[in-house]
């Protein structure tokens, strides 16, 4: 396994690629298992109990993998990649570059993830018919019985915590996708949200008066649906949108044989935080504030740019829809991305420009009686034509 820093996750070891995905193991993951480990050796009194309990949820998380893999592969299908899948000891992530587009796509990428569990289910309970050694459901659980027995319980755990019908869990996204087939995606994704922070409460009130767990829970709940609800509305609020709407046009930009100190001058003389590196009229990099700051304490403001600019950047284009290069600015952990055309670097979309983008449309979409389901695009016309300023070394 090697350790590998992700932007997005934090610190997770890489696991490895398979079907041309790669999965990471959260290094908290570790940290739980060991705490199993303890508490169930202590327990039992046994160095075999402790084994036992760390084997159990090692596979329970491996059944957990196969889940994500059943949304990856599923929406594959529909020609949407996944960037990679993540164990947290919450559960696993996968990440999509995009939700599919249409309803029934997003239903049957949904019900991918619990329809695994459910063969595993299946095949534990046929092997425990072919060996005869069946128990009565009332006598299992994920603390008592053997290990198929437990596993079995616990795959069944997870079809129907899965399919709550409320955010960030896989029912969730049914419902949403199921009333997206008769409504506005938007309005689906509240109705779903709503009902959602409903369960919430509901599983608050019962934590206050019985399990404790049930209140981690519910905040979870809680704010998968608020999130949900909030990509809704940004998703309808860039309807229409190309990425040139929401650039920013006035910017500045840096040689690679500018000196830190160049860079820090441009960055206190303005609001922008991160510049192009442009060379031969070619970006070749990006430097932003936060490998300035840290370059700036280990090598000085002599160091050139060219030494510690990212260079490994995807660009995006100007006419490219706003929802799809958003899928990519998350890829690539909400860094500022460079936009071009005809081989020049035309503008950046920076996160800043894109919240600001997004409260303008949301404010024109409140204006009047009658409000639009989808808030009108800005007219390029009325955007100000790129103003690019390379500042060469010595000047």
């Amino acid at each position: 396994m090697n350790m590998k820093t992700k932007s997005s996750m934090g610190s997770a070891l890489h696991l490895g690629r398979w079907l041309g995905i790669d999965v990471y193991l959260h290094i908290t993951f570790l940290i739980l298992l060991a705490f199993i480990g303890l508490s169930q050796g202590i327990a039992a009194g046994s160095a075999g109990a402790a084994i036992g309990g760390v084997l159990f949820f090692a596979g329970l998380f491996v059944c957990v993998l196969l889940h994500e893999y059943g949304h990856a592969l599923a929406a594959r299908r529909y020609g949407i990649a996944t960037h990679d899948i993540t164990l947290l000891p919450i559960g696993g992530v996968a990440r999509l570059e995009r939700m599919p587009d249409k309803p029934w796509q997003e239903f049957v990428v949904a019900l991918a993830g619990p329809a695994v569990n459910v063969v595993i289910a299946g095949g534990l309970l046929a092997g425990l018919f072919l060996r005869n050694s069946w128990q009565l459901p009332s006598e299992l659980s994920v603390t008592s019985g053997g290990f198929i027995e437990r596993m079995l319980v616990a795959n069944v755990f997870l079809v129907v915590f899965n399919l709550l019908p409320a955010f960030p869990m896989d029912g969730g996204r049914v419902l949403r996708s199921l009333l997206a087939m008769r409504m506005e995606y938007a309005r689906a994704t509240s109705i779903a949200a709503a009902i959602g922070k409903g369960m919430a409460v509901i599983f608050g009130f019962a934590g206050l008066f019985g399990n404790p767990m049930l209140l981690l829970i519910a905040l979870f709940v809680w704010i998968g649906a608020t999130q949900e609800a909030a990509a809704a509305q940004m998703k309808s609020s860039f309807a229409g949108a190309a990425v040139r709407d929401a650039m920013l046009t006035d910017f500045r930009t840096l040689s690679p044989r500018d000196s830190l100190a160049d860079a820090t001058q441009l960055l206190l003389a303005g609001s922008q935080t991160d510049f192009p590196v442009v060379e031969g009229g070619r970006v070749v990099g990006i430097l932003d504030h936060g490998a300035l700051f840290r370059a700036l304490r280990e090598r000085g403001d002599l160091a050139v740019v060219g030494d510690v600019m990212r260079s490994d950047f995807v660009s995006l284009r100007a006419n490219q829809s706003l929802d799809e290069a958003l899928a990519e600015v998350r890829a690539e952990g909400g860094l500022t991305m460079t936009v071009i055309e005809d081989g020049r670097c035309v503008g950046l979309l920076t996160p800043e420009n894109v919240g600001e983008f997004f409260m303008i449309r949301r404010a024109l979409a409140g204006r009047g009686p009658n409000r639009p389901p989808v808030p009108p695009v800005i007219p390029v016309s009325r955007a100000l034509p790129p103003r690019i300023l390379v500042r060469q070394p010595g000047s």
